[in-house]
């Protein structure tokens, strides 16, 4: 096995190699196979010590012979800022208020599936209570929970949490909403700080996150959903086509699921 990593693996590793792009090492390490069963878990626990966060990467399509984007040669560390640059309230005003060039019946449409709320940014969603140990709890559950029958390869990245993960291997999958992954770290490690969400897995375009402490009443839903729908608008026009309608999904779930078109 090549080891890209100044540190040894914490826990026995099964067959893998280093991720290449153009040339160029990454800082990632992928396994040649499936991840199996309760590895995740295991180098989640060993995370503090080792400083290697693992993900679940998924390709393109379960048949996808390239396993896009992970050996495809389309990651790109060199593209994103540095997230600790955005501050995620502004990134998500930034996405959620409309552009100049948008004509006022676009907008009217464009806005009328995010009522109760209009073109001004309502702001964040208050920070929640999150139990001492259930963000890490949740994170192993939903791991083990998306594993079984799919073709899911187990990813390793030098990086403090999944967020930062997502930028330091490259990834680019919301490249149509925001070329800068940056500002999607912003924002995915302040739902850490406020929810508990924890990056577990990560796809060509998908990115599946675990939250410990989810809201519990429509109404501390509908201010998170609005952050959902600029984080991600496919969630709300291509999904539950109403931010109400989203914001219920949202209530007692501890697994959120993002796609971008």
């Amino acid at each position: 096995m090549t080891w890209p990593f100044d540190v040894a693996p914490p826990v026995p590793l099964p067959p893998g190699r280093p991720v290449v792009a153009d040339g160029r090492p990454l800082p990632l390490w992928i396994s040649d196979a499936p991840a199996p069963a309760g590895l995740w878990a295991q180098l989640h626990r060993a995370h503090a010590q080792s400083g290697l966060w693992p993900l679940l990467l998924s390709p393109l399509n379960d048949a996808d012979p390239d396993f896009r984007p992970w050996l495809s040669g389309e990651l790109d560390p060199g593209r994103a800022s540095d997230p600790a640059a955005h501050d995620p309230s502004a990134v998500l005003r930034e996405w959620w208020e409309p552009g100049e060039d948008l004509e006022p019946e676009d907008m009217e449409e464009e806005f009328e599936a995010l009522a109760p709320y209009g073109a001004a940014w309502p702001g964040l969603a208050p920070a929640a209570t999150v139990p001492e140990g259930a963000a890490d709890t949740e994170a192993r559950g939903l791991a083990g929970a998306l594993q079984p029958g799919r073709n899911v390869r187990l990813g390793l990245v030098r990086a403090a949490s999944g967020a930062e993960a997502l930028v330091a291997c490259g990834w680019s999958g919301p490249l149509n909403h925001d070329n800068d992954t940056a500002k999607i770290a912003a924002v995915l490690a302040d739902w850490e700080r406020r929810f508990g969400a924890q990056v577990v897995e990560v796809g060509f375009d998908t990115l599946q996150l675990s939250v410990a402490a989810p809201p519990a009443t429509l109404a501390e839903a509908l201010p998170l959903a609005a952050e959902h729908a600029a984080f991600c608008p496919d969630q709300i026009h291509q999904g539950a086509g109403t931010l109400t309608a989203y914001a219920e999904q949202l209530i007692g779930s501890h697994h959120w699921y993002f796609w971008w078109d």
